[in-house]
């Protein structure tokens, strides 16, 4: 895959409109966030469409400016203190095509101009989905540990996410594993330069990304019995 998709203008506009969320601002530019910004992530998910089909057929890989990958830059305030009406930063996200929402396991490339990164996993699992997770740990430490050690994972990859305090119901304090056991997100990042989100070459680095998170996307998809 050759030919810059994304440039310094999706940045930009993001900063500026850090300094201007407020919907006047946005209407005045909202050609610039057409042409700048969600044209240039739509095709960036068209780029990606083939490749991700071959490497993680599961995954639901859609190029459309709505109800497609790229998410809506629109923030649902309603029960939220913050009211600012837009989103700083660009999200695409990679859906499994047996969840239904964000929750179950999937692909998110996320663009803001003090921090890109992929991430890889469940984020904020629902109640059987964790149980699930934790239940596949214990009963098969040594696959969780060749999953979370695996060499191309994690030289790239970092666990990370909000945890219990304690441990959760039905296991031991001492659980040889009770840091995992503690998770409530089983997701994984990996860091971005804006050289290279910028760069020709991205959407072959994607690729390779979700490549190497294909131990963790295999261990929570096992553990939830879906395909992937």
């Amino acid at each position: 895959m050759s030919g810059l998709i994304l440039d310094k203008k999706l940045f930009k506009f993001l900063r500026d409109l850090r300094d201007h969320n407020d919907r006047d601002w946005f209407a005045e530019n909202k050609n610039r966030y057409e042409t700048d910004v969600r044209g240039p992530a739509v095709e960036l998910v068209s780029r990606l469409q083939k490749p991700l089909d071959k490497v993680a057929p599961m995954l639901h890989v859609v190029p459309k400016a709505h109800n497609g990958s790229v998410m809506r830059i629109y923030r649902d305030t309603r029960f939220s203190k913050d009211k600012l009406p837009y989103k700083t930063n660009v999200g695409i996200s990679f859906r499994h095509q047996a969840g239904k929402d964000i929750h179950a396991p999937g692909i998110y490339l996320h663009f803001d101009p003090d921090e890109c990164f992929i991430g890889a996993g469940c984020w904020r699992p629902d109640g059987p989905t964790l149980a699930a997770i934790r239940a596949l740990i214990d009963t098969d430490p040594k696959a969780w540990k060749r999953t979370r050690n695996q060499k191309s994972f994690a030289q790239h990859y970092e666990l990370v996410g909000e945890s219990l305090k304690t441990a959760p119901r039905d296991y031991p304090k001492d659980h040889p594993l009770i840091e995992d056991l503690w998770r409530k997100d089983f997701i994984a990042i990996a860091p971005f330069t804006t050289s290279e989100v910028t760069s020709a070459s991205f959407p072959d680095l994607v690729v390779e990304r979700v490549k190497q998170a294909r131990p963790l996307m295999r261990f929570l998809c096992d553990a939830i019995d879906v395909p992937y």
